[in-house]
């Protein structure tokens, strides 16, 4: 276990999205610093290989299957941890998805599911944590995963950019409504990280030539996010509510 200011030993973490990607890279560092951690998702093979993972680090994990698209599976989920582990006081919510189309050809369908997934999801979990926390007098933190697509728009992402905009004002509402019972509430708007759900830009060679013009001129390495979102999930930050911090070298100044 690594000792640092980002001490996790009395954190019940719960991990949206862990799968892979950004959501499997938070639950290991939760993990390695002493959380115990909560691995959610819906794809239970891949869950499972990360709580394999965790555990061969020396952390303590369990892994849950969820639909953050579905009121039921949020609570059966929360259910399941306060019986193992106890309240909930650590959240990241990180569940997402994306789909580069034209707006013009976004149906509802492809709308629905990614406002469901990026947006409401995000609304759900939160609220459950919440609920609990407040309920028990319990502080905590919750951070959502939002974008720099939040922030700026580009070509062929309207219902994605529009999701994500919608979390950081949401983080933002609720920051203020729950700081009352020491709720912190706190957004990461990460750039280009190369994850699953990125990786297959990264093969196309339009793509390494658009790279070249960004101010970074390179996706971010998964350690480059790491001490962020420990600031934000941890006690180091605790006079930090309501803040949305863009990760991403510097590319939102420029072009997107």
């Amino acid at each position: 276990m690594k000792n640092s200011e980002f001490d996790m030993s009395e954190k019940v973490a719960l991990v949206t999205g862990a799968s892979s990607g950004l959501g499997a890279h938070f639950a290991r560092e939760l993990a390695i610093r002493g959380a115990k951690v909560v691995v959610t998702a819906r794809r239970t093979e891949k869950l499972e290989n990360v709580a394999r993972e965790i555990l061969s680090l020396g952390g303590e994990v369990v892994s849950i299957p969820i639909d953050v698209t579905e009121r039921k599976s949020i609570k059966n989920c929360f259910d399941e941890v306060e019986k193992r582990y106890g309240v909930v006081n650590l959240v990241c919510n990180n569940a997402g998805v994306a789909k580069p189309e034209k707006a013009v050809d976004v149906d509802e369908a492809s709308w629905d599911k990614i406002l469901d997934t990026n947006l409401k999801g995000v609304w759900m979990v939160a609220k459950e944590a919440a609920k609990r926390m407040i309920s028990e007098e319990v502080s905590g933190s919750i951070v959502n995963t939002a974008s720099i697509m939040g922030l700026r728009v580009a070509l062929n992402r309207a219902s994605y950019a529009a999701s994500k905009a919608a979390v950081i004002q949401l983080t933002k509402a609720l920051a203020l409504e729950w700081s009352e019972y020491n709720i912190r509430v706190n957004a990461l708007c990460p750039g280009f990280f190369v994850t699953e759900m990125t990786e297959h830009y990264f093969l196309q060679p339009s793509f390494a030539k658009y790279m070249k013009t960004i101010v970074p001129k390179r996706a971010g390495d998964m350690d480059e996010i790491t001490a962020p979102f420990l600031l934000l999930a941890s006690d180091a930050g605790s006079y930090l509510n309501g803040i949305c911090i863009p990760v991403d070298g510097g590319h939102s100044l420029g072009k997107i």
